[in-house]
């Protein structure tokens, strides 16, 4: 039977003004879909694109990424999942709402002792954080890598579980007030990038050499000195734009750096199969279980106060994960 809920959706790209808390129908899921009721949904920068239109969708459209809850209903052609099954996700737009149909082969079984909360934070981050250190540039014992934005989300996750895996980890963050919260996950070195040269800094922590690998978040305002940055045939892994895009790349740039290559991933390139997102998660859950990465939900939102998490996010004024509970 369709269900009456609640949803945010956006008509129009613009500020976080566009964010509409709105009835919504949900129809019946499809044979091969989950009717899904949300406990917690994931906060990410990813929708802050969206919505100012750097990235493209049909309008309206409800907007997130990541969420963790209960089934609910289930299509005739699905197996394997049922009704009160507690499940988590990163996929397709949909999620800042009460209640969603998604796809049966999207959805992750959440262990027992992670709570909705937890996994709604780390579903979207962690996964990206795998492929970035697992994936994009395998990391080994002995790297040098530096992490801008290690006081987000994201930052935090990846920069605890690179260094787990022995990595000296070099972090920036936007305030002197974010330093010691890097250096409580994982950063070895946190450089102040508005208030210090990072790029002479990490020339000078690693004795000229520079890093293997720059993962930059961050965009046009890290751009220049994140190749300043890198040691011979290192690696620049650009993978969002919270500053604004960086320029073009020019190819005669990267050879006269150090012969120096450059990448753009995303995340479901990553995770486009139900076997790669099942890996992928069974590896992200037992870092999280081993203790290799903890996981702080720092921000909670009422899912109708979307506009507000968007207002601080854009701020840079939130620390960790924040998650928006229906």
């Amino acid at each position: 039977m369709p269900q009456n809920i609640h949803a945010i959706r956006i008509h129009e790209n613009g500020g976080p003004e566009v964010l509409q808390w709105e009835p919504v129908i949900l129809p019946d899921p499809a044979p091969d879909e989950v009717q899904l009721r949300h406990h917690a949904i994931g906060l990410n920068f990813l929708e802050v694109n969206f919505r100012a239109g750097f990235y493209k969708t049909a309008m309206p459209y409800i907007p997130g990424n990541e969420g963790a809850g209960v089934v609910t209903a289930l299509g005739h052609a699905v197996t394997g999942l049922k009704v009160g099954d507690r499940v988590a996700y990163a996929g397709p737009l949909g999620s800042y709402a009460e209640m969603r149909n998604i796809k049966a082969d999207q959805l992750i079984p959440l262990p027992d002792g992670v709570d909705f909360q937890t996994a709604a934070a780390l579903m979207f981050k962690g996964l990206t954080a795998r492929y970035l250190l697992r994936d994009t540039f395998a990391i080994r014992p002995g790297h040098v890598v530096l992490y801008h934005a290690a006081a987000g989300g994201l930052g935090l996750i990846f920069c605890q579980w690179a260094a787990s895996l022995g990595a000296t980890v070099i972090g920036t963050v936007g305030s002197d007030a974010k330093i010691p919260l890097a250096q409580a996950h994982g950063c070895t070195h946190v450089i102040n990038y508005r208030t210090q040269d990072f790029a002479a800094r990490v020339r000078d922590l690693t004795g000229g050499q520079g890093v293997d690998v720059v993962y930059d978040a961050v965009g046009k305002d890290t751009f220049s000195g994140s190749l300043d940055c890198l040691k011979t045939r290192g690696l620049w892994v650009s993978f969002g734009r919270a500053s604004g895009a960086p320029p073009a790349v020019e190819m005669a740039t990267l050879a006269a750096k150090g012969s120096l290559y450059a990448t753009r991933p995303t995340l479901f390139h990553h995770i486009a199969t139900p076997e790669q997102r099942h890996i992928a998660a069974a590896d992200l859950f037992s870092a999280l279980q081993s203790g290799a990465i903890r996981v702080e939900v720092n921000q909670k939102y009422p899912l109708q106060q979307a506009a507000a998490a968007h207002t601080d996010m854009e701020a840079r004024v939130t620390t960790g994960a924040s998650v928006l509970v229906p």
